[in-house]
């Protein structure tokens, strides 16, 4: 029988994938939760660590046009009406490679009437001296050309503290305004003077946030990265390149049960409905292919 948990350690750093939607499962550092787990069996909650391909976030209605064909995905956040996250969060991922620090997984996306292209899509989590490294890949293995976008989907955790506790930077000038009833896209707006500034350290308090920024601030090696540090001064921090040029960021709140439970920290290659949009889509032609990484590390004041 396949296994379909995947242990993986290096020096202080130990992480589970599960073979459910090629999933971080479990992220640890000296024993300390860096994302919120869920367990060996059943679903995920929250689309917990699962990767979100061909695209991410939510896509109107399911429908879209592409190279003059009309598609319509399975609607799966029915109180909003949307395909929601993809494709492959619910498919079982096979192993492909694994050693005692690292495990690659795949899956395939076939062609029908939510989708025009055939992927072979695949996630490598490799622990190191320095954290979690993630690449997603995607490769057309079919004879048309695909859109495509991405974003894994880990909840940080801080520490102990509640996340009103927790202090956060997010390095985003701009963010997507959305529609109350369905979080779809109406415009863009400035950080600037706004609740969703985080440009600069701070506690986040009862801000709720469920929207995608952009216009990314980088280093001098062109990475961004979202740190969140609590109180007691133990920390976390999800690194990424300038492959993601749009970042969904949520605070897990909650009409009922338990609420605001970690930070999650999305890098996405496109924004929300962006199928439609246009913004942001990769074409994959047949041959062609696309990889992303990022890194989640422990930090401490």
């Amino acid at each position: 029988m396949t296994a379909t948990e995947h242990q993986i350690s290096f020096g202080p750093y130990t992480a589970i994938a599960t073979a459910r939607g090629g999933a971080l499962r479990e992220l640890r550092h000296d024993g300390r939760d860096l994302v919120i787990s869920f367990g060996a069996n059943g679903g995920i909650p929250d689309y917990r660590g699962v990767i979100c391909a061909p695209w991410p976030n939510r896509l109107a209605d399911g429908r879209y046009s592409f190279d003059g064909g009309d598609f319509r995905a399975a609607v799966n956040e029915e109180e909003r009406g949307t395909a929601l996250h993809g494709l492959v969060f619910g498919a079982v991922w096979e192993p492909r490679e694994q050693t005692a620090s690292s495990v690659r997984l795949g899956a395939r996306v076939e062609p029908g009437e939510g989708y025009p292209g055939r992927l072979d899509v695949s996630v490598e989590y490799e622990l190191r001296a320095d954290g979690l490294r993630s690449t997603v890949r995607a490769e057309n293995i079919g004879a048309d050309a695909a859109p495509y976008g991405v974003c894994p989907h880990p909840y940080l955790v801080a520490g102990p503290a509640p996340l009103d506790e927790w202090t956060v930077q997010i390095p985003a000038t701009e963010f997507m305004e959305v529609s109350d009833d369905r979080l779809l896209p109406e415009g863009m707006a400035s950080v600037q003077g706004h609740a969703f500034d985080f440009r600069t350290e701070k506690v986040l308090g009862a801000v709720e946030i469920d929207h995608a920024f952009t216009g990314l601030i980088t280093n001098g090696d062109g990475l961004a990265a979202v740190r969140a540090y609590d109180p007691s001064g133990t920390g976390v921090e999800l690194e990424w390149d300038t492959a993601w040029p749009w970042l969904q960021i949520h605070t897990a709140d909650k009409p009922a049960g338990p609420s605001r439970l970690g930070l999650a920290v999305e890098p996405m290659t496109c924004p929300p409905d962006a199928f439609n949009s246009g913004t942001g889509v990769i074409r994959l032609a047949p041959g062609e292919s696309h990889q992303a990484s990022w890194t989640i590390r422990a930090l401490n004041r």
